[in-house]
């Protein structure tokens, strides 16, 4: 990535129609390794005609991730973002928070959400999250096959972050609902007018949880130490400065969201994964040792995120030899990134044992996901007390019938549905 970019640099066009299909949907890695082959950074445009720029590269995407030219800041959105009313004041789902700013306001709500969103705070969660996940693996017990999206890997983590936050276990359904609109609606009009909808509930949800908690939070513990997160972020300070009501509302809407979805598909990636290379199944049954790495592997291998945020770029830009005008969308295929042959020896392998485990399926820079350790801890509980209590367990499906979800442009994605055989025989 060059500070200057050069006039001569010229743009290769290749086909991208597939990047849309059900069959890429279900298995991008084919047409990312043509994009990255062909056409690494790529002018791509969607069957609604929007215009986005791709890049495909691991190390052009972690540059990326860090150049401040590329702004998150939706001010720098182009026009057709807006005509949607997905950026800026239409957009009722999420506001201004972690995901939508830059420094230096990203660098103050960071440090002030980071008070009670502390890794202490995430790994004092895993007896916890072990509870709740032994409770669902008992009431999958009772039967023969199981759906282990909605029997283990949804409920799991939407109970833990309602928890977290302390939103009471009846209104789980309801975050459910919303967060899947807000994530996963079309970029069309109607499409947006449903993820608004969706926006506005929530909104109006969050607003009621935060004026019952203020009276009954007690100052005198500090922000780190509260009985739960809302109470935690209401207290948090530095310098006199807090959140504001507005900045509130936004971070507590985004925890909910990106809480649970992002966790619901690292379980189920995860798992689809280990159907696939039965091997590597087995080799993480017997060793039990290797769950951390195994865990950075999938994530890797087949993350919940394959697509980052968009960024806006700031003035012309060059990146992998490639001009991107000022006001164009970008796009980070963080999927496409962490198989990059160029990065990883064998990146098409999956390996549990790989010992260069690093990867991007959390992001990269100032904006790295501040809920990386909490979905290490559920992956691992998850997956590990999962395999330990059901050894047997194999698809009960042929991999091709599985349908997989990609919300928008494809941000999260993951399997609508994970049917199982927990015994042999069955």
């Amino acid at each position: 990535m060059t500070a200057n970019p050069s006039k001569s640099s010229e743009e290769r066009h290749v086909d991208t129609s597939a990047l849309w299909t059900a069959e890429t949907k279900a298995d991008p890695f084919p047409v990312y390794s043509m994009m990255r082959k062909e056409a690494p950074v790529c002018r791509v445009v969607t069957p609604e005609g929007f215009e986005i720029w791709m890049i495909t590269r691991y190390e052009d995407v972690r540059q990326a991730l860090t150049d401040p030219r590329l702004a998150n800041a939706t001010e720098h959105a182009p026009e057709w973002l807006r005509s949607l009313g997905l950026v800026g004041e239409g957009d009722a789902s999420l506001g201004r928070h972690l995901l939508t700013v830059d420094p230096p306001e990203h660098t103050r709500l960071r440090r002030l959400v980071s008070k009670a969103f502390t890794r202490g705070r995430m790994e004092a969660l895993r007896p916890r999250v072990q509870r709740i996940t032994d409770e669902l693996l008992d009431a999958m017990a009772a039967g023969e096959e199981a759906d282990l999206i909605e029997s283990f890997a949804f409920p799991l983590p939407i109970t833990v972050i309602c928890e977290l936050l302390g939103v009471p276990g009846e209104d789980q359904d309801d975050f459910r609902g919303w967060s899947r609109t807000i994530l996963t609606a079309a970029f069309t009009p109607e499409g947006m007018a449903e993820r608004a909808g969706a926006g506005r509930s929530m909104a109006r949800y969050v607003a009621g949880l935060i004026a019952r908690r203020r009276p009954e939070v007690d100052p005198a513990v500090p922000p780190g130490e509260q009985p739960d997160l809302i109470s935690g972020l209401i207290l948090a300070s530095e310098d006199r400065d807090t959140l504001s009501e507005s900045e509130l509302k936004a971070m507590i809407r985004l925890l909910l969201i990106a809480g649970h979805e992002t966790t619901v598909n690292l379980i189920g990636n995860g798992m689809v994964s280990l159907f696939r290379h039965p091997d590597q199944l087995r080799l993480l049954r017997e060793r039990p040792e290797l769950l951390p790495g195994a865990i950075e592997e999938l994530l890797r291998y087949d993350g919940p995120v394959d697509r980052g945020m968009f960024r806006y770029t700031t003035e012309d830009v060059e990146i992998g030899g490639q001009r991107i005008p000022k006001g164009s969308a970008v796009v980070g295929l963080l999927g496409s990134a962490d198989r990059d042959p160029a990065r990883y020896a064998d990146a098409d392998v999956l390996d549990i044992t790989r010992e260069d485990t690093g990867h991007l399926a959390f992001g990269h820079g100032a904006h790295f996901c501040l809920g990386a350790p909490l979905a290490r801890v559920e992956g691992q509980v998850a997956i590990g007390s999962l395999l330990a209590r059901f050894p047997d367990i194999s698809l009960a499906c042929d991999p091709s019938e599985l349908r997989w979800h990609s919300g928008g442009f494809g941000v999260v994605r993951g399997v609508e549905a994970l049917p199982v055989r927990l015994r042999a025989g069955t």
